[in-house]
């Protein structure tokens, strides 16, 4: 088969497409034939030569794909060959086939293309896991989305909204602002002109966010923080800011707060499952009823996947870009 390979880490030009050989199921996998697969920030750094796939994974880059099963292994039920097919993944989706342990799969959302399916797991299961599995955001309380015009702040401000929370994102400018407001977002703050501590205390009559989603780290540390409403609880899934910050105790203390830092790449197959499975069933009904919808900005050829890291790079998208086979 044909694969995005990596001969050596670097810019978007070290994706190369190459013959490699064919994925074999073992047990308790299946085998799909890929339609499509989903760029994700992690790609960009498995790239740079800064986040290897963990033990036993693809070698080959991309966290979710969609597609049709081809053949199942052994010890495999529930599944049969033809069915249409999302999954998350630990690597492996920028390619034409790619093994997948059946926990991971999701059948294509009713009213939602083959295609399109490939922007859900990744982003879905991260936002549930860490905003509602971790964190248990509840209806009326505030949640703050940093990067809401990316694909998990899309995935974030609906789901958030569905379950009746007010949601505030930050954002880099006016027109992803926009697009933020459209999916439901309450508060717009552009992180390039705006103290969002301030602009969230002010708006909140100086509650601030019960829960924050944030892919910033270290930078954003003491802020959100400072941000949190009594009780609060903050959620790192992202270090695009850094890895090391000083934080005051004291402040976490008297907010009663908790940090969690989590990723989901790494964790143990039943812990996937149990996301995957609880993802089905609170999260499927609200996409098939037109409630929830993945937002695609472009489309490329799987082969041309160099120039989706570039504009992944440029940070011009806003939602999700798709390699298509």
């Amino acid at each position: 088969m044909h694969a995005i390979t990596i001969q050596q880490p670097g810019g978007p030009e070290a994706l190369v497409w190459a013959d490699v050989p064919d994925p074999v199921p073992g047990e308790g996998e299946v085998l799909v034939e890929v339609a499509a697969s989903a760029v994700n920030r992690a790609d960009v750094l498995q790239r740079q030569g800064f986040y290897d796939p963990p033990p036993g994974a693809s070698r080959y880059p991309g966290l979710e794909c969609s597609g049709r099963i081809t053949a199942l292994g052994p010890g495999v039920s529930g599944w049969s060959a033809g069915d249409e097919v999302c999954a998350l993944l630990a690597g492996g989706g920028y390619a034409e086939r790619v093994a997948v342990p059946a926990g991971q799969l999701l059948p294509v959302p009713a009213g939602l293309d083959l295609v399109t399916a490939a922007a859900l797991p990744e982003v879905v299961a991260t936002v549930w896991s860490n905003v509602f599995m971790v964190a248990h955001l509840r209806p009326a309380e505030t949640l703050l989305v940093h990067g809401g015009a990316s694909g998990i702040g899309t995935m974030a401000i609906q789901l958030a909204k569905a379950v009746g929370a007010r949601v505030a994102v930050t954002a880099g400018g006016p027109e992803k602002l926009a697009r933020c407001k459209e999916l439901g977002a309450d508060l717009l703050i552009d992180y390039r002109e705006q103290d969002f501590v301030a602009e969230l205390l002010e708006a909140t009559d100086g509650a601030g966010a019960d829960v924050i989603l944030d892919i910033m780290g270290a930078k954003y540390l003491s802020r959100n923080v400072a941000a949190l409403a009594v009780n609060g609880r903050l959620a790192v899934i992202g270090l695009q800011g850094g890895v090391k910050a000083e934080l005051n105790l004291g402040a976490l203390l008297s907010k009663r707060a908790a940090v969690t830092a989590t990723s989901l790449r790494a964790r143990p197959l039943e812990e996937k499952a149990a996301i995957v499975a609880s993802v089905r069933e609170h999260v499927w009904p609200l996409i098939e009823a037109g409630r929830i919808r993945p937002v695609v900005h472009r489309t490329f050829p799987m082969a041309e996947a160099a120039e989706a890291h570039r504009m992944l790079d440029s940070g011009s998208h806003v939602g999700k870009l798709l390699l298509i086979r």
